[in-house]
């Protein structure tokens, strides 16, 4: 039982500091997160609506790009002879590396006890199951006859048609299946107890029933606690690898082969710290404005927003360390076709993604060393959607400028989108925003019970540093006694 416990329940390391604003008490955090899902349809929001509508008309460009590439085939997109992979591939990446920072959140925070985690981590797990969806629509929609992508997946057949586990394509198949899954079943377990909440509070016999279902019978029971721990415990430490191996395995795409740019060892963790960067500037992005609509700053405070800084300065400098290795490693090799690349990113036709990748990445992050900028919301809004550009100016400088100038002068052609890429990635963009929307609209946004838990967490600290403080207080009485006797003895 004790073991089960051991990372949710135990004593927070008393630092002086805290992640909730003081006056909040059980009932008041039950009612502000919980209400929101539990609004009546015809008191929706306006801004809610607003938004929705955005979103689900994105959605609809989506299903038409969708329509038209399944009728003509992937000859709309802009991709040639050089650059078979084009917009596809790097929105693909792109939305893979937005959903990092859910399982960081959620899994290697908790196993590592941060306190700060509580208020962010069922949002930032909903934004990873989300763009792991809209991510996984491309290398499917990029097979060209995506009706037959289950031959991707080892079935036994009668014609031998086994996938080639040397394919990169096919490693990506079970590494995102195998994330999306454990994430979601993490997501999933996370939300019974507050699904016992919403049922316990819904007035409507229908909503009652249904969050009823979702909670699985839970009544909070000591037994129910206890395989509510250990189901966390075991979901997080399978989590906790997909954080790394995932990532790794999409660099292996690049780096298995023997394009210039591409065959950098530096890449898994290259990407795997730009992953994490990319989605904590994603999580910035989102939870502003949703902390501000809905008035959530009692429990994602200034606190939460500089720590969720830090970490994006800290995995930003790493991935300009990355940057950095990759001209050492051109300048180094003495490999022609290395040089040359680099020469072509510094002055090719493309040239202008790579210092948009630089100034994004590399230079606009230098303001959050300063706690003043961390804890500024604008310049959090601006640097988190400037770092957005930034990674997907990444993705295409890796592709795209790798791919257009390749070992034969013959074959080289620039690479322009059209509309027909474009209008798939923005409706992606709808898909992701219109399953955020429907979120938080129906789920509780932040996690209520680990909000209390980390309440009573800190009244127990707070009482806990009362009583060591008179404590105190009287051992200098008794050390100040001690003393004197001594001395009258001496």
């Amino acid at each position: 039982m004790a073991q089960a416990q051991s990372i949710r329940t135990q004593s927070q390391p008393d630092t002086g500091d805290t992640y909730l604003l003081p006056g909040e008490t059980y009932t008041s955090i039950t009612s502000v997160i919980g209400d929101v899902p539990l609004t009546p349809p015809m008191k929706t929001p306006k801004g809610w609506i607003f938004g929705f509508a955005i979103s689900f008309a994105l959605l609809m460009v989506f299903l038409v790009s969708v329509s038209w590439l399944l009728i003509r085939g992937v000859g709309i997109w802009g991709i040639n002879i050089p650059v078979g992979w084009g917009m596809d591939i790097i929105n693909f990446v792109w939305w893979i590396g937005i959903g990092h920072a859910g399982t960081l959140i959620s899994a290697i925070l908790l196993l590592l006890n941060q306190g700060w985690r509580n208020s962010i981590n069922r949002f930032a797990e909903a934004m990873t199951l989300f763009a792991v969806a809209c991510a996984g629509q491309y290398p499917i929609l990029h097979l060209g006859r995506p009706w037959l992508f289950y031959w991707l997946t080892p079935y036994p057949n009668t014609h031998g048609l086994w996938p080639n586990f040397r394919s990169a394509l096919d490693w990506d198949v079970f590494a995102i299946s195998t994330y999306a899954t454990v994430s979601l079943l993490f997501w999933i377990v996370g939300l019974i107890p507050d699904f016992a909440t919403l049922r316990d509070r819904a007035t409507n016999p229908l909503v009652k029933r249904i969050y009823g279902v979702a909670a699985l019978g839970w009544r909070g029971s000591a037994r129910h606690w206890h395989r509510y721990e250990m189901a966390s415990l075991l979901l997080a430490g399978l989590s906790t690898p997909l954080v790394v191996s995932v990532h790794s395995t999409i660099s292996y795409d690049f780096a298995i082969s023997q394009i210039p740019g591409w065959q950098v060892t530096v890449f898994p963790p290259y990407f795997v710290a730009g992953a994490v960067f990319a989605g904590f500037a994603m999580v910035l992005l989102l939870m502003i404005p949703v902390r501000t609509f809905y008035g959530f700053e009692s429990y994602i405070t200034i606190r939460h927003l500089d720590v969720m800084a830090k970490v994006m300065l800290a995995t930003g400098m790493i991935v300009v360390y990355g940057y950095f290795m990759e001209v050492f490693g051109s300048l180094y090799s003495s490999s022609k076709y290395e040089q040359y690349l680099l020469y072509n990113r510094l002055y090719g036709p493309s040239a202008w993604a790579y210092y948009g990748l630089l100034f994004c990445n590399a230079v606009a992050i230098q303001p959050l060393w300063f706690r003043r900028v961390r804890q500024n919301i604008p310049a959090l809004m601006i640097i988190s959607t400037i770092v957005s550009v930034g990674m997907w100016l990444e993705r295409y400088v890796i592709i795209v400028i790798s791919l257009e100038r390749e070992f034969l002068p013959s074959s080289w052609d620039r690479y322009i989108p059209t509309v027909w890429d474009w209008s798939l990635y923005l409706g992606t963009i709808g898909l992701f925003f219109t399953l955020t929307f429907l979120f938080i609209r129906v789920l509780p946004m932040i996690n209520i019970f680990e909000i209390r838990m980390y309440l009573h967490q800190e009244t127990e600290r707070a009482h806990r540093r009362e009583a060591a403080l008179h404590g105190h207080g009287h051992g200098h009485g008794h050390d100040h006694d001690h003393g004197h006797a001594h001395a009258s003895a001496d």
